[in-house]
């Protein structure tokens, strides 16, 4: 299973975009490659069942009814006690605002490979980079969110790791984070709302991170 290092903070590199372009998931592609879209769309890789490229939709029309199967990925980190970093979502997301979550998710832009884009936007919404960052798999999905209307329908690429350091949330994209032990993700879960596809990722990933031994309370 392909495992790499990383940084431990941000940097420019981490940072760059498809053809060095530098800018944030949720900022506009405007260089005028192939598969970028213009100015005010983001535009995401769909995929077939099997998670190969089909094609580009932008963002918002991906996520609406009945929703389009696109690629994503999902990122878990844990502190060198095990306990799991997770983040609730800034209020200002269209997407699921204020619920908590996993470390980070998100879409790789047309043509990124995920464990790029994972790192990426871990160090743009955490401030900090992964320690170590391994492929835990895939998992697909189909959530529809009834406050929003929107969909989430996704080939979910996942990756788990360890955090060293303070976080740096960016607040546009999180409104706090906590790190939890098992028993205190029960406890959580039990009385504030979670993503819908939190859940599915988590146990998607659960195997590799046992077998990484990077967090054996799990």
């Amino acid at each position: 299973m392909p495992t790499e290092r990383m940084a431990g903070s941000a940097d420019n590199e981490g940072r760059r975009g498809i053809g060095g372009v530098a800018l944030r998931s949720d900022e506009t592609l405007t260089n005028g490659t192939d598969g970028i879209a213009q100015e005010g769309q983001i535009l995401l890789e769909l995929v077939d069942s099997q998670g190969r490229t089909v094609g580009t939709s932008e963002k918002l029309a991906a996520h609406q009814m009945p929703g389009q199967l696109h690629r994503a990925f999902s990122v878990f980190l844990f502190d060198s006690e095990g306990r799991m970093l997770l983040q609730r979502r800034a209020l200002r997301k269209y997407h699921s605002p204020g619920v908590w979550s996993n470390a980070c998710c998100g879409h790789p832009y047309p043509g990124e490979a995920p464990f790029h884009a994972a790192t990426r936007r871990t160090i743009e919404e955490l401030g900090i980079a992964p320690a170590l960052l391994a492929a835990a798999g895939t998992v697909t999905y189909h959530h529809p969110d009834p406050a929003s209307g929107l969909v989430e329908h996704e080939f979910n690429h996942l990756f788990v790791g360890r955090v060293e350091g303070a976080t740096r949330p960016d607040p546009d994209e999180v409104a706090e984070v906590s790190f939890v032990t098992p028993g205190e993700l029960a406890e959580r879960q039990a009385s504030a709302t979670f993503s819908a596809w939190f859940n599915d990722v988590l146990d998607a990933a659960r195997p590799t991170i046992r077998r990484l031994d990077i967090a054996p309370i799990w």
